[in-house]
């Protein structure tokens, strides 16, 4: 593979690996409009971000075994046209339970891309590459928490929230046509993969039950827990408690953005000189640190605006460091059944996301401390996670570059 070759499919994973995250990040700044509009609370509105989580999650588990049985591109071409209608109908949603419902369907359309693309990294990548190439794509990806919230601010203030989702309707347009232009097959369709229930769950089961997936994988997927707290809880912590408005709150969600693209990108500087593990621990430290400082600022009322962009700043790059080599670690050890494999490891960083996005819409009261709270909860949980699930580990995959085999 050439080198422009390389770059360019790399472009094309990270647009895939992109979607979903645009399509939760480019409405945030509309809460408030929405909530104008169909006559009910920020809180209310929190619950659609809540159900696109849930159907993230569930659809994931559904495209797992489809991508193993028909290859990666059909169930590929099949959910992208689920996100593009979906997307048309949020954007002519008259009421919160019609538009609950919609971002649920345009999620389940959106998972596609995004299971698709990690197994594809398993396909395409020698496995030593694989956390390397997964901090790439964070560096694609990262273009929509810088992107997408700015633009979304200032759509919803000229033209209302309503032309965001048709904005995304036209991308995701724009990421069906690449993908069946210009992306290679990488995986020869399995017709020995069953779609029944009983072998598709004894499938998840085998992968699960391996030690290096289910330590690496509730790691990731708990620490991840604490991006989705911020993204569900930022907009009432600055729009609300802080008082910013929504195109201020663009740009402070695109530069918060940077602490976690920043350390994705420093995560490959690492690399060389140490393995996944190694760095996943110290993320992880300095991730509870951070989080029980936080929380204990918020509760005690001293944070103010800058002090919360400080600590979120901070915890992001934890999120940023630890998520490519949770990843690579996760799915090492497969290749058959990566995409059931992938589809497990984003089914749980989902489900949790789902989870902790649920409990932080339950409190009415404007305040940064559940927000804080849960960062706290997450960085904790993971590092516990971490520390029990590695001592399981007999026979460890390595994945980094010059890695026997990963530090104990």
């Amino acid at each position: 593979m050439s080198r422009k070759q390389y770059f360019a499919l790399i472009l094309i994973l990270g647009t895939l690996t992109a979607l979903a995250p645009f399509s939760i990040d480019m409405y945030l700044p509309g809460f408030k409009a929405i909530a104008d509009d169909l006559h009910t609370s920020a809180s209310r509105v929190s619950l659609s971000l809540t159900g696109f989580f849930i159907g993230i999650s569930a659809g994931q588990l559904l495209y797992g075994p489809l991508l193993d049985r028909f290859g990666r591109k059909k169930p590929l071409y099949i959910g992208l046209t689920v996100y593009i209608l979906a997307s048309v109908g949020c954007s002519m949603a008259h009421s919160i339970e019609s538009l609950i419902a919609l971002r649920f369907i345009q999620a389940i359309g959106s998972c596609a891309a995004t299971v698709a693309s990690v197994a594809m990294v398993r396909d395409l990548f020698p496995v030593k590459d694989s956390a390397r190439v997964f901090s790439l794509l964070i560096l694609v990806l990262g273009a929509s928490p810088m992107i997408a919230p700015t633009v979304g601010g200032y759509v919803t203030a000229a033209f209302g929230w309503s032309y965001v989702f048709l904005i995304l309707a036209l991308l995701g347009l724009v990421v069906l046509a690449a993908s069946a232009l210009w992306l290679p097959d990488s995986y020869q369709p399995d017709p020995g993969i069953s779609l029944k229930p009983a072998p598709i769950i004894a499938n998840f089961l085998a992968v699960v039950r391996e030690p290096q997936f289910y330590t690496y994988a509730f790691t990731g997927a708990i620490a991840f827990a604490g991006l989705f707290a911020y993204v569900s809880g930022s907009p009432l912590v600055f729009m609300t408690v802080f008082g910013v408005s929504e195109k201020v709150y663009g740009w402070i969600f695109a530069g918060l953005s940077v602490g976690f693209i920043g350390a994705s990108q420093l995560n490959t500087v690492l690399l060389k000189w140490f393995n996944g593990t190694q760095i996943i621990r110290v993320a992880l430290l300095c991730y509870a640190v951070l989080g029980i400082m936080f929380a204990a600022t918020a509760l005690l009322g001293w944070l103010n605006l800058p002090t919360a962009i400080v600590f979120f700043f901070l915890l992001l790059a934890c999120v940023g460091i630890t998520n490519p080599n949770a990843s690579s670690l996760s799915l090492a050890p497969f290749s058959k059944n990566a995409g059931s494999a992938s589809a497990l490891m984003g089914a749980l960083q989902m489900g949790f996301g789902a989870l902790i996005s649920v409990l932080i819409s339950m409190f009415e009261k404007p305040s940064a401390t559940p927000v804080a709270a849960g960062m706290a909860i997450a960085g904790l949980l993971a590092l516990g996670v971490f520390y029990i699930g590695k001592r399981n580990i007999v026979q460890p995959v390595a994945v980094a570059q010059g890695d026997a085999v990963l530090a104990h």
